[in-house]
Order: structure tokens, then C-alpha cells, then sequence
């Protein structure tokens, strides 16, 4: 057995690591992976040659650099633990979140709140893709994640082409307290997916590091009632349609690192 750690800078969310765990699991040999998202380290345990591993990082554009390899004489219990179905749980919460706020963003036509439920449908995909690779097939894994990048890709380019639309054309105000009271729910929400994966932390590290991805919905949350105070405020749709944008890009973001997988 062998231990190789990587520092990558780019890897500062459950969502990279998630894509790393599907890349590196394709990989015959890799045994597990130890992840510290606070000092973006990856600790690989491995029985393979680490050039294999090393080059199948690289293909994700994570800014990687390998720091050791030495040998260990670690030894894994394999036996399954209740991770998947916290991820469910989660995923569940995230997608119902999904349709809530795309069916009011459209009725009060909030683009904060439809861009927000892309990002929750896009954390959904994440976990779900989780979940396939525990139990899918390579193949079907691989074949999932190409239509659920293109799927997220395509709703997040028309949803910035609607931005623009907006921005040049005259739109009735967004409805502010629906974004601001569908947002405090959604809050809500992923303050119940935070204390759930906080209560894990102390037994697995994937469980302590999806509490900085939720952590960064939280931040949307906040930003899309700040939104809803500021039309209000100023009279005004821009605030509604900057968080927009800002949301749109980090969903598009998204979807291309899980397009990665499918190659």
C-alpha cells in the first residue's frame, strides 16, 4: 500500500471533490481518499503506480502538484457506513428546493430566485452523481453525468439570456417579498443540511467538507433577500437581476466540471 498526497489549489468545495472521487475511482488500485478542503490537500492510498493517479487529477484542472509517496502499512475496512443515505437526504431537500423556487422565481418573476434554484438543482446532481458512484457502473455513471452537464449548462445559458433580456428590455418589478420570504425557506433549508452534516463531521471527512458547499448556498440565500430588500428599496429590478447573473456563472461553472466526467 502506498500513500500519495497532492496539493490542489483549485479544490476548495465538496463539488471538486466529489469529481475527483468519481475520476480516481475509475482507477484500478485506488483504495481511499482522505480530503482537506481548509488546506486543499488529497491523501490517496493506493496499491498502483502514482503517474496514473497523478495524470487523472491533472485532467480535471484543479492546479495540482504532487507532495509525497511513501509506503504504509494502513489497513481498510470496506464495510458501508450511512453516508448515502444523508446524501439522499440532502438531495431530497435540495431538489424540492429546486422546483419551490423555480416555480415562484417564474410567478414573480424573480431571476434571483430561478438563477438559486439552479444552484440548488445543480447540488442535487452533485450528490446524486455521489450516490451513482458508489453503486453505478462506470459506464452509466459517466453517461449520467454528460446529460446532467449539458441539462444544468442549458438552463443556466437560457437563464443569463433572460437576464439580458431584462436588463435591455422593461419588465414589471420582481415580486420582493416572495423572493425575500421563499428565500428565508430556502435558507431555512440548507441551515437543516448544514447542522446535519456538521453532526457528521466527526466521523467521515467528506461529511465535514459538504459543510463548506452548503455553506456557500447559505451565502446565496442571504444575497437573494438582500436582492429582494434592495428592489424594494430602490424601486428597481437590478438588484434582482445581478444576484441573477452572479448565480447563472456559478452555476455554468458547475456544469462544466461535471461535464469533465463524462470524457
Amino acid at each position: 500500500m502506498f500513500k500519495t498526497v497532492f496539493k490542489i489549489s483549485k479544490m476548495d468545495c465538496p463539488s471538486e471533490e466529489n469529481l475527483i472521487k468519481m475520476k480516481l475511482y475509475d482507477i484500478e488500485g485506488v483504495k481511499q481518499l482522505e480530503f482537506d478542503l481548509k488546506e486543499r490537500v488529497l491523501v490517496v492510498f493506493h496499491t498502483n503506480n502514482e503517474k496514473t493517479i497523478e495524470k487523472a487529477i491533472g485532467e480535471l484542472n484543479l492546479n495540482e502538484s504532487k507532495l509525497s509517496t511513501e509506503e504504509t502499512d494502513i489497513v481498510f475496512n470496506e464495510t458501508q457506513t450511512n453516508q448515502s443515505k444523508l446524501l439522499w437526504i440532502v438531495l431530497i431537500i435540495n431538489f424540492a428546493f429546486f422546483v419551490i423556487e423555480m416555480s415562484t422565481g417564474f410567478f414573480s418573476k424573480s431571476m434571483g430566485l430561478i438563477a438559486d434554484s439552479l444552484d440548488m438543482l445543480a447540488d442535487s446532481f452533485v450528490y446524486g452523481l455521489s450516490l451513482l458512484a458508489v453503486g453505478g457502473t462506470i459506464l452509466k455513471k459517466k453517461r449520467i453525468a454528460k446529460y446532467a452537464g449539458y441539462f444544468q449548462l442549458t438552463l443556466a445559458i437560457i437563464g443569463v439570456i433572460e437576464v439580458v433580456r431584462r436588463f435591455l428590455g422593461l419588465e414589471a418589478l420582481p415580486v420582493f417579498s416572495t423572493m425575500i420570504i421563499v428565500s428565508i425557506f430556502a435558507l431555512i433549508a440548507n441551515g437543516i443540511c448544514f447542522y446535519l452534516l456538521l453532526k457528521s463531521k466527526s466521523e467521515e471527512a467528506h461529511m465535514r467538507a459538504s459543510m463548506i458547499f452548503t455553506s456557500n448556498d447559505i451565502v446565496i440565500n442571504l444575497g437573494v433577500i438582500v436582492a429582494g430588500i434592495l428592489v424594494k428599496w430602490l424601486n428597481s429590478g437590478l438588484p434582482d437581476l445581478i444576484i441573477g447573473i452572479i448565480v447563472f456563472v456559478l452555476v455554468i461553472q458547475g456544469a462544466f466540471r461535471i461535464l469533465k466526467l463524462s470524457n
